[in-house]
């Protein structure tokens, strides 16, 4: 039992959409990414996915509207649910999500982080 200092991990990496993993709870694992641009449209279809932004802005795009979260807020994607986020700036993000969950779901682009690859930081 170690205290995460999660500015002193945002620091370790600058790539964007690369999720890495700081802890696990109960099966859950909480990761942190950077944002800046867009990512792949994509669902999950057996796992809800919670983002918290700690810094930025982020726009999860839906196929019926956009949800704009700041520092603070967050949003629980429920599972099944097609969603783009969406970074104007760097954004810092911290998600929440079963060890289960595939990065974008059952789409595979050049943004894709197989959960093998997804490094604990």
């Amino acid at each position: 039992m170690e205290c995460i200092n999660l500015a002193e991990k945002f620091d370790l990496f600058g790539e964007y959409w690369t999720p890495k993993i700081v802890a696990e709870s109960n099966g859950q694992l909480v990761k942190i990414a950077k944002g800046l641009g867009e990512i792949v449209w994509h669902a999950h279809e057996q796992e809800d996915e919670l983002f918290l932004v700690l810094k930025g802005t982020l726009i999860i795009r839906f196929r019926d509207r956009d949800v704009s979260l700041g520092p603070g807020e967050m949003l629980v994607v429920p599972k099944g649910v097609e969603h783009a986020p969406y970074a104007q700036e760097e954004t810092h993000i911290l998600l929440i999500e079963p060890r289960s969950t595939a990065h974008t779901g059952d789409v595979s682009s050049d943004q894709t982080v197989a959960l093998e690859d997804q490094e604990w930081i």
